[in-house]
């Protein structure tokens, strides 16, 4: 039987995400809005955990969803729109917002760099304009899903106030495209950025 192996750096990234996991779990803002806020980190998670030994990915992608995860913990201990670093940045530049939301979505533009390795080493696709353009679309789509999913839990409970926190609209009507226009340019400053130390990395795999 094949001896199955851990990487220290995967451990430590897996071990520093679960601990952020369990700060965020202990006395959040609303247990309802943290939640629904975490759930996607987690059930992402599961699955990175679950594919590992099958299909694993290179560790700039697991630094990417660990930060991703964080991010979303972090969200959903404290409220997207009560960040405390960024009410403190709203209340110093004198932001119409809490902004940690918006930055949120930027981070998120991140995940181009996974689907990219998963599009590379299991699809046909090469490096070039296509890639690009389906990486991008494929992101997009992420998002749209993601507010999708926003507003059918906002339209099933319109009055729940955790649900209108998980919303984290902060009276912008726009919020949703904003969010999506973010994710977007978070996208491409990702495969612009990070595409040519992605390559290193894909060939330490092979």
């Amino acid at each position: 039987m094949r001896k199955r192996v851990y990487s220290k750096t995967h451990l430590f990234l897996f071990l520093t995400v679960i601990a952020v996991l369990i700060w965020s779990a202990i006395k959040p803002a609303s247990y309802l809005t943290w939640v629904l806020e975490v759930s996607p980190a987690v059930v992402g998670l599961i699955i990175v955990i679950a594919t590992y030994h099958r299909f694993r990915l290179t560790t700039l992608s697991y630094v990417i969803i660990a930060i991703l995860a964080i991010i979303m913990f972090i969200g959903g201990h404290y409220v997207y729109s009560k960040v405390p670093l960024f009410n403190w940045m709203k209340e110093t530049f004198h932001f119409q917002r809490n902004h940690y939301d918006r930055f949120g979505h930027l981070l998120k533009g991140l995940f181009a760099i996974v689907l990219r390795e998963i599009l590379l080493r299991k699809t046909p696709l090469t490096k070039g304009g296509w890639l690009f353009t389906i990486i991008i679309s494929m992101s997009l789509a992420i998002a749209a899903l993601y507010e999708i999913i926003e507003w059918l839990v906002g339209a099933a409970a319109k009055q729940v106030k955790a649900v209108k926190d998980f919303l984290g609209t902060q009276g912008d009507r726009w919020d949703t495209q904003w969010d999506m226009l973010f994710c977007l340019i978070g996208s491409i400053l990702a495969l612009l950025v990070f595409s040519k130390l992605h390559d290193k990395s894909l060939k330490k795999l092979r």
